[in-house]
């Protein structure tokens, strides 16, 4: 399955962004989905993962109650909404797919990634 990220920007502290990662290749309803990002001179880093039926969900401490994770496996899409940003939200974001049916958060767990969508936050 091959993954796109797509939807970073720059925006202005406390604004929104929606991204996005589309799937091709092949359907990815069985798999979990997970955004993860990496901010210069840091380490990637888990940001959010939603399970295969978007029934379960799960986020980092740092984006919880500002970020949401959901999914439109008829479109072959995965969201991140990300609302109230932070100048430390700026990295670039990444999608990620397991194929499996528990969220993880290492993300050498997952099997295939997208190519990076860059996030700025401007203070």
């Amino acid at each position: 399955v091959q993954l796109q990220a797509f939807g970073g920007g720059l925006v202005q502290t406390g604004g929104s962004l929606r991204l996005s990662c589309a799937a091709s290749g092949r359907t990815f309803s069985g798999y979990v989905v997970g955004w993860f990002r990496q901010a210069p001179v840091k380490e990637r880093e888990f940001v959010a993962a939603v399970n295969w039926n978007g029934g379960s969900t799960r986020y980092a401490d740092s984006v919880k109650g500002r970020f949401t994770i959901s999914r439109d496996n008829a479109k072959n899409t995965v969201y991140l909404q990300m609302n109230s940003l932070k100048p430390e939200d700026t990295a670039v974001y990444y999608c990620a797919a397991d194929r499996s049916f528990t969220i993880a958060i290492r993300e050498r767990v997952y099997d295939y990634w997208g190519q990076g969508t860059q996030v700025t936050v401007s203070s």
